[in-house]
């Protein structure tokens, strides 16, 4: 079982950039799918990003494409988050999911959907200032 913890938030102001940091414990990195996702005070969980195993495939929320890209370190268990261009409706708890895909193909079929990831981590707060 994998554990994860996020790293990197905090106060930016708007049109700024920050990277988070998702670090993996505990389970075999590589064998998993990696996400991210947010929650804005008041308003449901929503994808941001996400990538298989290997890096081969990625995938985008449309209101993050082309300013944050997703990547990933199997050797160093860490997946990462880079985001530019910041926008106030960027604020929000960003979380770092994990789903292992070694035994089971269902993240393929909806990389967005926060119920096919098994793992969470706590999250971490990103604010966007004016």
């Amino acid at each position: 079982q994998v554990q994860l913890v996020e790293s990197g938030g905090g106060l930016v102001q708007a049109g700024g950039s920050l990277r988070l940091s998702c670090s993996a414990s505990g389970g075999t990195f590589s064998n998993y799918a990696m996400g991210w996702f947010r929650q804005a005070p008041g308003k449901e969980r929503e994808f941001v990003a996400a990538m298989s195993w290997n890096g081969g495939m990625t995938y985008y929320a449309d209101s993050v494409k082309g300013r944050f890209t997703i990547s990933r370190d199997n050797a160093k268990n860490t997946v990462a988050l880079q985001m530019y261009s910041l926008r106030l409706e960027d604020t929000a708890v960003y979380y770092c999911a994990a789903e292992d895909t070694l035994y089971s193909s269902r993240w393929y079929t909806s990389p967005k959907e926060s119920a096919e990831y098994d793992y969470w981590g706590q999250g971490t707060q990103v604010t966007v200032s004016s």
